[in-house]
């Protein structure tokens, strides 16, 4: 899969995001640690969570209004 990501310098840090898969922001220290954790936010994105895993009592699922 390919996507078209941006990259900005902001201070030390570099913020990486594409508006091919909505949701896919971060940051690193260097271009390459920014755009490595962009993958690494895509395909944590793109894989189902499995809510029967997450803890119980520390998950509130809920849809709010923005």
């Amino acid at each position: 899969m390919k996507v078209r990501a941006t990259f900005a310098k902001d201070g030390k840090w570099w913020v990486a995001w594409t508006e091919d898969v909505p949701g896919a922001l971060t940051q690193g220290r260097t271009l390459k640690e920014a755009e490595e954790n962009l993958v690494d936010a895509i395909r944590e994105i793109q894989e189902p969570v499995d809510l029967e895993k997450l803890p119980k009592r520390r998950v509130v699922v809920k849809v709010i209004e923005v």
